[in-house]
């Protein structure tokens, strides 16, 4: 793994939300809302999930080193796991916005050193971990492809055809 690997991550991430948020931009509030029988029961749930992770991990990252994305004002938040911090999907879509440019930022700081380094950090249980940076970086894209899958099967479900995911559009 290689810094320009983790950017084709961080661009796929950001073409990827934005191609998904033009589908979720003409939701009502009801669909937006629909109950389904997943784990996250709504595409509202799913995405205030997405944010709430993507929010903290780019505040764990932050524990490796040194990094000048972190000082944004967004980040003097603490948003805690099973709380809601979206609601309106108008606000979801501004927010994950302002977060994908963050994690773009981010993304740009990281240098070939960072990635065999061991990040330490405290999950949402209090459990203590020493884990290869860049291991774990990919784990946080993995999280959001795995959840948007899940954002475009509700889609299909409420019969709204969408195909906003192919990496193979951008190599």
């Amino acid at each position: 793994m290689d810094t320009r690997t983790l950017r084709l991550f961080a661009e796929y991430n950001a073409i990827t939300n934005q191609k998904m948020n033009r589908h979720l931009k003409g939701l009502s509030d009801e669909q937006w809302n629909r109950k389904f029988n997943g784990y996250f029961s709504s595409i509202r749930s799913l995405c205030d999930h997405l944010y709430i992770c993507d929010y903290n991990w780019l505040k764990r990252f932050s524990k490796l080193r040194t990094f000048k994305y972190i000082n944004d004002s967004l980040f003097k938040q603490d948003l805690r796991y099973g709380t809601q911090v979206i609601s309106e999907l108008g606000d979801y879509l501004g927010k994950r916005k302002e977060l994908d440019e963050q994690i773009s930022r981010f993304i740009d700081e990281i240098d070939a050193g960072d990635i065999g380094k061991e990040l330490k950090y405290v999950d949402s249980h209090g459990d203590e971990h020493n884990q290869v940076f860049g291991a774990v970086v990919l784990h946080f894209f993995n999280h959001q492809t795995h959840h948007r899958g899940m954002i475009s099967i509700y889609l299909e479900e409420m019969n709204i055809e969408n195909d906003f995911s192919n990496i193979m559009d951008m190599i």
